[in-house]
Parts: C-alpha cells; structure tokens; sequence
C-alpha cells in the first residue's frame, strides 16, 4: 500500500527537486526490414516504426496527465543500421538514405530523438560497418533527430583500433559538417566499449539483436533529489550517506517503475528494463556535481571527487535493485559536462581538467560525457583520448564511451551553446604531445587475461 505520506513525498520531489523520468524509450527490431532492394528497405523500416511507435508520444503523455509525473523525452531505439542495411547498402551514401528515413519516421511519431544509427566492431569491420561508420558525417549534418553510436571493443574481444583511427576522422569530419551549428553532430555520436544491448538514453541507445521484437525501456533521474537528501544529513558518517542515497535510489527507481509498468500495458509491449542513472540536466539543483560538494568536496574535481563518485554510483545501483527486479542499461551516474553546471562551474575554476574527468569514469556509469574542446584537435589525438577511455572499459569489465565535441572554430575558454537537454560547455584543454605513431599501428589490442572465464 502506498500511504499519504509517499505521495507528498513524491510530489516535493517532482515539483522542488527535479525528479523527472528522463525517457521512455522504445526499443523496436528491423531485423524483419532486411532486403536486398534499398528502396523497398527503406520503405519497410518507415512502415515499422511508425506503426509500432504510433502511440508511444500519446501514452507517455497521458501518463503524465495522470500520475503528474514528467517524462522529458520519448524516444526510439532500433537494431544496428549497419545489420539491417548490410545487404541494400552499397556504399556511404546508400547508408545516408536510411538516416534520412529515421528521421522522418521520428518526425511522424513525434519522438525527441531516434538510435541506433550503429555499428557493432569490437573485433573487426564488415564492408557494411564500414560503409555506416564512413557515412556518420554526412547521415547527422543532414537529419535532425538521428543518433548514432559505434561499439569499438570489449572485455571478451579487445580493442578494434583499426575503428577507433576511423572513428577519429569521422568525429573531425562530423564536426566540420555541422560547424555552422557549434559542431552540434558530436554531440548526437558517442562510441562505445561494453555497450549494453537495452540503454534508453541518447545518443547510445540502440535495440540489441538478443532483443524481442519490440520493448519498452525507462530511464529515470534525479540528482537534484539526491542533494536534497543529503543536505538533511549534513556532516554524518559514511554509514549514514551511503544509506541515504540508498533510499533515495530506491524510492527514485519506483516511479520509473510505475511508469514503465503503465506504458508497457497501454502499448501492449513488453517492459525491458529501468535504467537507474542519475542523468543531470542545465537546470538549476540538477547537478552531479552539487552532490559532490554536499558530500564535502569543494569543487567537482578536488582530491576525494573519484571516491565520492564511487560511493555514489554503488549506492545508487543497490537502491535501485531492491526497487525493479528488471535494472538495466547503464545505472549509476552520468558526469557530462556540458549538461552539469556544477561540472561546468568546476571546470572555470580549473577544478576540473580532461585528465581528473578521465579517472572518474573508472567508477561511474559512462565516461567522458559531451567534452567540448578545440576545433585544430588532431584527429590522432581523439582517437588517442577514444583509446584511453576504451581500454578501461575493457580492463575494468565495465562499459566505458566517449562524446566528444571538437567545436570548429573555438578555443579554449570559449563557451559552445548547444541548447536543450545538452546545455553549454567551456571548450577544455587537450594534452599537446601526440599519439599519432602509435594510433596509426594497425589491428587490435587484444582482449585482457581476466577475460577468459570459459
């Protein structure tokens, strides 16, 4: 039973502390879309998706209307397009055809965003993973609601570094394609090690092929709820913050919960999972990094931020457990920077660099998360920064991606206005000293020892 007291509780929580879901996102397979014809394909994959998203913006809307809960974004995710357009698309172009399709699919049914603009080449590329990955410029210069992700390594394969040297040149060459708009295009492109199959949340959802048919997933969020909490304990024991958040996670997951429930029966499509992650947005006490400076760290970035991450991330995840017996995606906390004005705040005060960013994503739930920095980045040097990110990912068993943002035409210091959901960012500084002879040695690192538990 759920008493009067739970629901004031959750309605302060919505209505002063910014609880919100973040996304209801639907995953749907085009796996039955395949045909040799690329028109025919294209005209398949429009007809699935909108009749199976038709009423997804609808629904979430209702369930808005009723429960009085926000629901930011609804979102699509589909199988990986380099599967599905591998036997029609013949070359980059081709490719293009079916982002442009996404994209009036998601004009259709109203959506925020669509994923799965993808690949998958933690081992190797196909002509057609190629193909897609060579056509990402092009495919986000030219749709508005398209994101796209590729999968570059994980614990059981390694690292494709072949792909990650790509991956370089096409995230300098999508920031070209887009500089009129800020290089706004990387910010719809992350790469990935370890990416999970059923991720809710842009720009790295995709629908695995060990997915059903079609699936609804939830992402929910709530920083701003955390901080208020722990504002109450202020100056307790560890014992006492680690069950704060706790808690916390738990009565946070149970929204997310009920409105995954609730849209799962009105579409009369299978719950997948609630993804857990404490997601901030530019908002006002919808910050990560206020958490950190609640626990007693002055600035995101200070000696302790990694342990405080650590805690927060751990404490998070066992909430949320005891809240859904279904937790998926990622879970944990997100520490983007320019959707964080505490992350933001820390790095004008020169708290925060590349270097402490990258340590923290050893224990948090993604990596290195909308990083603005110059335009005249080398393309090595991306891929460099791709590889550092990727290995601890594959070392740590944990899934690991990088959204970076070379913003043409800014330098350091300069602030890059993206909008929305994705906020502003100071462009950061990027290490001088090259990694080009080593990024352009070709094949793979292999996958770690650790990873042999057969």
């Amino acid at each position: 039973m759920v008493n009067i007291n739970e629901v004031i509780e959750t309605n302060q929580m919505i209505e002063k502390e910014n609880l919100d879901v973040r996304t209801i996102t639907l995953g749907i397979s085009l796996l039955d879309c395949a045909d040799n014809n690329l028109e025919e394909l294209n005209r398949k994959i429009y007809n699935k998706i909108t009749t199976k998203a038709a009423k997804l913006v609808e629904t979430g809307r209702q369930i808005e209307r009723e429960y009085g809960i926000p629901i930011v974004n609804k979102r699509i995710s589909v199988t990986p397009i380099a599967i599905v357009g591998a036997s029609a698309c013949k070359s980059p172009e081709d490719f293009v055809t079916i982002a442009h399709t996404l994209d009036k699919a998601a004009e259709s049914t109203g959506v925020n965003f669509i994923g799965g603009y993808s690949a998958l080449v933690s081992k190797g590329m196909t002509k057609a993973d190629e193909n897609l990955i060579r056509s990402i410029p092009k495919a986000l210069s030219a749709t508005e609601m398209v994101c796209s992700s590729v999968n570059l390594g994980s614990t059981k394969t390694g690292l494709d570094m072949d792909a990650i040297r790509l991956m370089g040149d096409v995230i300098k060459q999508t920031a070209e394609e887009t500089k009129d708009r800020d290089s706004i295009g990387c910010a719809k492109l992350v790469v990935f090690c370890n990416a999970p199959d059923d991720n809710p949340f842009m720009a790295g959802a995709f629908h695995g092929v060990t997915e059903c048919d079609a699936v609804i997933n939830v992402g929910v969020s709530g920083p701003g709820v955390v901080k208020k909490a722990l504002e109450s304990i202020h100056g307790e024991d560890f014992e006492v913050l680690c069950e704060t958040i706790k808690k916390t996670a738990f009565k946070i997951t149970r929204v997310g919960q009920l409105v995954a429930k609730e849209a799962s029966e009105r579409l009369n499509i299978p719950f997948g999972i609630i993804d857990l992650s404490l997601a901030p947005t530019p908002a006002v006490g919808d910050s990560i990094a206020d958490i950190f400076e609640e626990m007693g760290i002055e600035r995101a970035g200070a000696p302790g931020t990694t342990a405080a991450l650590a805690l927060l991330n751990d404490q998070v995840k066992k909430g949320g457990v005891m809240a859904s017996s279904y937790v998926g995606g990622l879970s944990g906390a997100f520490i983007p920077v320019s959707e964080d004005r505490g992350m933001i705040r820390a790095v004008n005060d020169g708290a925060l660099t590349l270097e402490k960013l990258e340590a923290m994503t050893c224990v948090c739930s993604v990596g290195l998360d909308m990083i603005a920095v110059p335009g005249d980045i080398k393309e090595a040097t991306i891929s460099g920064i791709i590889a550092d990110e990727m290995a601890i990912g594959m070392v740590n068993q944990k899934t690991t991606a990088v959204r970076i943002i070379p913003v043409i035409g800014k330098n350091v210091g300069d602030v890059v206005e993206f909008g929305g959901l994705l906020g502003y960012a100071p462009v950061m500084p990027v290490n001088k000293f090259a990694c080009d002879d080593f990024i352009n040695r070709k094949g793979r690192i292999p996958a770690p020892i650790h990873s042999f538990k057969n």
